[in-house]
């Protein structure tokens, strides 16, 4: 391996170890049992937060996926785990799907189904099944896949529907988090929907499932990107757009995602298309790096600039911009990378506690009252990330 990739390659394998093992040693609910509900940027365990199913999921996920790439066995017993306390207490056992989230000693608090966190669900264990070949991990998957098919696929308009009561009831509010539009379909969760879908398709090869996929990936086409590259985040349930903000996060995301989707299903006609999206969407993306990283979010209508670097968007935008320079080898891509993996190292990463910091603002100071584990702070994106670009600094070599 060229000696600036092997380089590069080492430090992703150790930031990595890092963060699976801050996730090992820091989140373990010695009390309640599975993991704790957060941590706050101080290192201080809040023992009787509650605990979010998007953020069980994605431990799941993360601590499977780190067995599938290195064979950690700490990973694989830590996902045991995890995948046992999913089962026990967030899947709905009457009405299906998996609860929002649950207090700290493990009992149902927010009831409502929000297709978003039953996606993560899927996709956590999917890869759990991936690990381990465990049937009732996959037949679980499988369940929360109709699940959604049954109550939240839109069969007149394509796509899904954004979230429902405890028994699949319409409900008023429909919002993932109270920063977000009350729309009946966004973005986000269609992203996240077909990243599930995908990794489910990897442990079980259905037709049906392969259908829904190439819709996913048509609804990206015809609604959610948009002429300029970037994704529109909001809508009705006929598709009308209901927002123009544009989030570089998570349309440099979106850009590899769903080339990968379109690459798991091998459609070669949506592969080749999802390809020039790719580079498309990256392009669009990079108007968001500043001189030292990504940035959050721009708004057209007062062209306000949201200048937060969000840790999560910075491991987005490092696996984004490397996908963009293998397909395009074009050298300012690599730049992008580079870049943005030095603001991460010197700005984002708790080289003392361990795990990154949620973010800084745009004057640099970092972002306070924000967790290092919670709700939303997980292990998910950082890990992947590493992973990801441990993977394709490889086929770089190879290359």
């Amino acid at each position: 391996m060229d000696h600036t990739l092997l380089h590069l390659s080492q430090e992703f394998k150790t930031e990595l170890n890092h963060i699976i093992n801050y996730w090992k040693n820091r989140t373990l609910d010695q009390d309640f049992d599975g993991f704790v509900g957060q941590i706050t940027e101080r290192e201080e365990v809040i023992s009787d937060s509650d605990k979010g199913s998007v953020l069980n999921a994605r431990i799941l996920w993360s601590f499977s996926a780190a067995y599938n790439f290195n064979g950690d066995l700490q990973s694989l017993h830590l996902a045991q785990y995890s995948f046992k306390y999913i089962k026990e207490h967030f899947i709905d056992k009457q009405y299906g799907g998996v609860y929002w989230s649950i207090n700290y000693t493990g009992s149902p608090k927010d009831r409502k189904k929000q297709i978003y966190a039953i996606a993560f669900t899927i996709y956590g264990l999917a890869e759990y099944h991936l690990a381990t070949g465990d049937k009732e991990a996959l037949n679980l998957a499988i369940t929360l896949f109709r699940d959604i098919e049954r109550h939240s696929f839109d069969p007149i308009d394509g796509g899904y529907f954004e979230a429902f009561a405890e028994n699949w009831d319409l409900i008023p509010d429909l919002r993932l988090s109270q920063k977000d539009a009350n729309e009946k379909k966004t973005m986000n969760t269609h992203l996240h929907i077909i990243e599930a879908y995908t990794t489910l398709y990897k442990v079980w090869p259905d037709d049906h499932l392969r259908n829904q996929i190439i819709g996913l990936l048509r609804v990206f086409t015809d609604h959610i990107i948009n002429a300029n590259g970037h994704l529109n985040l909001f809508f009705d349930e006929k598709w009308n757009k209901k927002s123009i903000e544009v989030s570089y996060g998570h349309d440099i995301e979106a850009s590899w995602l769903l080339l990968e989707s379109a690459e798991v299903i091998n459609d070669e006609g949506l592969i080749s298309h999802f390809k020039d999206m790719a580079m498309k969407i990256a392009e669009a993306s990079a108007e968001g790096v500043d001189g030292a990283a990504m940035i959050y979010e721009y708004s057209p209508v007062d062209h306000h600039v949201n200048q937060e670097k969000h840790w999560w968007v910075q491991a987005e935008a490092m696996v984004g911009f490397l996908n963009a320079f293998e397909l395009s080898k074009n050298p300012v891509f690599l730049e992008l990378f580079n870049k943005i993996w030095t603001y991460t190292k010197q700005q984002i990463v708790d080289h003392e506690n361990g795990e990154w910091f949620w973010g800084r603002n745009g004057d640099g100071t970092l972002m306070l009252k924000q967790d290092k584990a919670g709700l939303w702070k997980c292990p998910y994106h950082n890990s992947r990330a590493c992973m990801e670009i441990i993977s394709r600094l490889r086929r770089l070599e190879m290359a």
